[in-house]
């Protein structure tokens, strides 16, 4: 039985949709997945816990899909199953993104489950080499300067992304994502005004509105994104797994939200490695590319 341990955004839904039988889902708390109801709530305090629940209901496969927050562990609530596995855990506490996911994975080996990838349990997920839309990218489009910037932020165990304009990078996906690497080059564009849609952070809500329901993309194409096809600055959103990164986890993901971010950033296409990002809703990703006349291309 396969377990999917969700986390936020609509991958985990994508995910467990392609499967025959309905998986077990189980998120960390604060983590819950869009459009997916959830069998299982855990804490990571009590981590030890609920690998014994996966194990007494049959679960042999997992897949960790979805963004997940790294949690604050409070060593008080830490229970005596979990007691054990602190040692493991404790050594990657102010390590990098990847060395953290390498030891939860060695936890649920060690328990005897197999770690199982999106793309592995969902294969359509990985779009096809080659341009996938009507618009292609330049023959002279230079990604060398990405592609070290690639290696680079893999050193140093960063993001997965970055921005190149003229042959430079002008701006790298840090901590935060690659959803506000973008957000901070449509904020830094002569004349923008944020949307506003209530409280808190509104162009982050624009943009969750916009990502959860397909339907605003036609609303959008013919607001926001007439304007952006109008202010076109230039660049390439470039996404590509980390170097020696373990694909069965954190595999790079854009979608809808993706390519109207890139078009609001003034951007013209998005260069992804072919087999390591998964593309959500593809034929909306299309949609959206082609409208703004910009490229995807899967290199």
């Amino acid at each position: 039985m396969l377990a999917l341990i969700a986390g936020r955004g609509a991958l985990p839904a994508a995910v467990a949709a392609a499967q025959a039988r309905a998986p077990l889902v189980c998120t960390l708390l604060g983590n819950a997945p869009a459009h997916l109801p959830v069998d299982v709530t855990f804490r990571i305090e009590h981590l030890g816990t609920f690998i014994d629940t996966l194990l007494s209901r049959g679960v042999t496969d997992v897949c960790f899909c979805g963004a997940v927050d790294r949690p604050q562990v409070d060593p008080g609530m830490i229970d005596a199953r979990t007691m054990p596995l602190v040692p493991a855990l404790a050594g990657v506490g102010g390590a990098g993104e990847d060395s953290v996911l390498r030891a939860i994975i060695a936890v649920f080996e060690g328990a005897g489950l197999t770690v199982r990838g999106a793309h592995e349990l969902a294969p359509d997920l990985l779009p096809p080499a080659g341009h996938l839309t009507a618009a292609t990218a330049p023959s002279d489009l230079d990604l060398g300067a990405a592609e070290r910037v690639s290696e680079e932020q893999a050193a140093q165990d960063l993001g997965q992304a970055c921005v190149l304009r003229d042959g430079v990078v002008i701006a790298r996906e840090d901590a935060r994502g690659t959803d506000a690497m973008l957000a901070d080059l449509i904020a830094a564009q002569p004349g923008y005004s944020a949307p506003t849609l209530g409280g808190g952070d509104p162009l982050g809500a624009a943009m969750d509105a916009m990502g959860d329901a397909l339907d605003a993309a036609a609303n959008w194409l013919s607001g926001p994104g007439a304007e952006a096809r109008a202010n076109r600055s230039g660049g390439v959103l470039f996404k590509a797994p980390k170097p020696d990164q373990d694909r069965r986890v954190d595999l790079p993901t854009i979608g809808p939200r993706t390519a109207m971010q890139a078009a609001e950033a003034g951007l013209d296409g998005i260069v992804i490695a072919a087999g390591g990002v998964i593309v959500l809703d593809q034929p909306q990703v299309r949609q959206i590319l082609d409208t703004m006349g910009m490229f995807l291309w899967v290199r």
